[in-house]
């Protein structure tokens, strides 16, 4: 092989989707490449033309033009064009005009599809941004950073490790704890004569419902057990048994396969598959009588998080895990502030905001939460009780590593610790007045989420909100405009746009530019079809499916989440690994040609998208 074709083969290898094929055939394909010089000015494809070639720019670039003469598209070194006729019969939609003098390497169009038939991961290269290419980057990047299996997605039926072991109601306590002691075993399943599972008794129940209480041994189980116990499928996850036992407090779910007992899963079970569990943090969380025992048990939040990352957990699962945690730490802290100052004279519900309330957090972050109190409030009676709790909780918050908002969007600010009638009054001030500053709280303030009290005092909240705001021409139009004021850090010519100057120079913010506005898109997206929840993915179903969003619209969005999210908890294990605190700030050293190309889809989804619902409010529409 002479230097030129070395030369040549070296310089594809290091472009995707190139740096896919194998090094034999990549030599092949640099023997097949024709170099054509370009001028500036020169019209490469002109429309109607019929392309044969694939093109690489190799050095220079080139402008794609609709007919209408918009500009669609820059390419320079490295990237591709021609593609779009050669996937629809080879008739040119666009012209392709030369911006500056170019090198330009040809492909016949015959060994262009050759390659996109033998190599799968070529092929999705080639397809629209989003959709199946995305997708298959997300894939591909979880495997290169998985080097086991991926626990997360284990079916509860595969760890199953024993038939269901069962009792009657009427099975006297005695008869169960000798049952229990002889099968070794930490709980036994209540069925009645069908077979059907109506609760559950656990070895804490023996203690504490028998023992502690001084009931009679012979009384029947049914009088100490947990009726109608949460269960889950065996086609279940267990990452679905690892959340559900964390927020619930519990450690054994009965599984049914088809309906039917096939056994249960412990919370030993899991521990097994990771080195730290949350369920375990949970719990030592709820067992910590101070903010300062609760911060050393939260310490092991990092070691978790990369446990999640390096199991393969998706984004999505680990903010939840993550977000169950804070939401515990609070739990908790409010039963401490209680203790203390005694039981609250009036209902409330402590409300969590931004990525807490979505289940989004990757990291103790600054607090967002309110207090919503009942209409029976009265200042004079009241005030001095809810403003010390509230404090005691966003002191010990704090402490815990969940630093003062620096914003005060705390529940210790007076003006967010408020009566459900004041919160009506906020709401439909930002709603009829959306100045800059209301839409700074709509946005975070339309994302929250009851963690502790009286819930229903949200849900009342939420209706009236949701009803005023469903087909509010004008608020969603401001929310769209809102929506729209962050843009993806992409260029003209695809190339990432970084951060310049300061503590995080040369970077780019996977948060602020890239999952920020797919939330706020997201938001728009689930005001206006009046939906309830919160989560940004949740969102993006809901709103697809009450066509507030297209199907691929809201495929798409959900890819380039999970893509840039990804990205940032795997840049955030590395700096975990590396004694440092992580952030949301990545080097595009760290970054493969793999990974940049994706993200640049990523980020193209959602300037697509930016367009499609600016356009939408120009016409009126959403």
């Amino acid at each position: 092989m002479d230097v030129e074709l070395i030369e040549i083969r070296d310089f594809i290898a290091t472009h995707h989707p190139f740096d896919l094929l194998p090094a034999v055939v990549l030599s092949d394909v640099a023997g097949k490449l024709e170099a054509r010089y370009a001028r500036q000015g020169k019209r490469m494809i002109a429309i109607g033309d019929h392309v044969e070639h694939l093109y690489i720019v190799r050095t220079g670039a080139v402008e794609t033009h609709d007919p209408s003469g918009q500009l669609l598209a820059r390419k320079g070194e490295g990237e591709t064009f021609g593609v779009d006729a050669l996937l629809h019969g080879g008739e040119a939609k666009n012209r392709v005009d030369v911006l500056e003098d170019s090198l330009i390497y040809a492909l016949p169009g015959a060994e262009f599809h050759d390659l996109r038939k033998t190599y799968k991961q070529f092929a999705y290269f080639f397809e629209p941004a989003g959709g199946n290419r995305l997708r298959s980057g997300l894939r591909e990047a979880n495997n290169r950073s998985a080097g086991h299996l991926n626990l997360m997605s284990m079916h509860l039926g595969d760890m199953l490790r024993r038939a269901p072991l069962t009792i009657g109601p009427d099975t006297t306590i005695q008869d169960t704890a000798r049952t229990m002691r002889t099968e070794n075993v930490s709980c036994l399943l209540v069925v009645d004569d069908g077979g059907t599972l109506t609760g559950i008794v656990t070895d804490r129940d023996m203690r504490s419902r028998v023992v502690a209480e001084a009931l009679p041994y012979t009384a029947p189980v049914s009088t100490v057990m947990t009726a109608d116990p949460l269960r889950l499928s065996a086609d279940d996850y267990l990452f679905d048994a690892m959340l559900l036992m964390s927020r619930n407090a519990i450690h054994h779910l009965p599984v049914l396969r088809d309906g039917v007992l096939a056994g249960v899963i412990t919370s030993t079970d899991l521990v097994q598959t990771q080195s730290t569990s949350s369920i375990h943090l949970v719990r030592d969380i709820y067992k910590r009588d101070t903010a300062e025992g609760m911060r050393d048990a939260l310490e092991l939040v990092p070691d978790l998080t990369l446990q999640l990352v390096d199991s393969g957990a998706s984004a999505h699962n680990i903010g939840h895990v993550i977000s169950t945690l804070s939401d515990a730490a609070t739990v908790r802290l409010m039963a401490l502030a209680e203790q203390r100052l005694g039981p609250p004279p009036i209902p409330f519900v402590w409300l969590a905001a931004g990525s807490q309330a979505r289940h989004e957090q990757t990291a103790r972050s600054d607090q967002d939460n309110c207090l919503l109190l009942d209409d029976s409030y009265d200042p004079e009676k009241h005030g001095e009780y809810f403003q010390a709790f509230t404090k005691t909780v966003c002191d010990g918050l704090n402490i815990c590593g969940y630093v003062y908002c620096p914003g005060e969007v705390m529940a210790m600010t007076e003006r967010w610790r408020q009566p459900l009638k004041t919160w009506k009054q906020y709401f439909n001030k930002w709603i009829d007045q959306p100045d800059p500053k209301a839409l700074m709280h709509a946005s975070v303030f339309f994302d929250m989420r009851p963690v502790f009290g009286n819930h229903s005092l949200f849900h009342d909240l939420r209706a009236s909100v949701l009803k005023k705001t469903k087909g509010s021409r004008i608020f969603l139009a401001y929310m769209a405009s809102n929506a729209l004021s962050r843009q993806p850090p992409l260029g003209f010519f695809r190339n990432l746009v970084l951060v310049r100057g300061g503590e995080h120079n040369q970077t780019l913010d996977l948060k602020h530019r890239g999952i920020v506005p797919i939330v706020d898109l997201a938001r728009v997206y689930a005001l206006d079809a009046g939906a309830e929840v919160v989560n940004t993915l949740d969102r993006l179903d809901t709103a697809r499916d009450m066509g507030s969003v297209s199907k691929d619209g809201a495929a798409d969005l959900r890819d380039a989440w999970d893509f840039i999210s990804t990205m940032r908890l795997k840049h955030q294990a590395l700096r975990i690994r590396a004694n440092k605190k992580a952030d949301n700030y990545i080097s595009p050293d760290e970054l493969s040609n793999f990974e940049k190309s994706n993200l640049k889809d990523a980020f193209s989804v959602v300037k697509t998208m930016q367009g499609a619902l600016a356009t939408a409010y120009q016409t009126g529409r959403l």
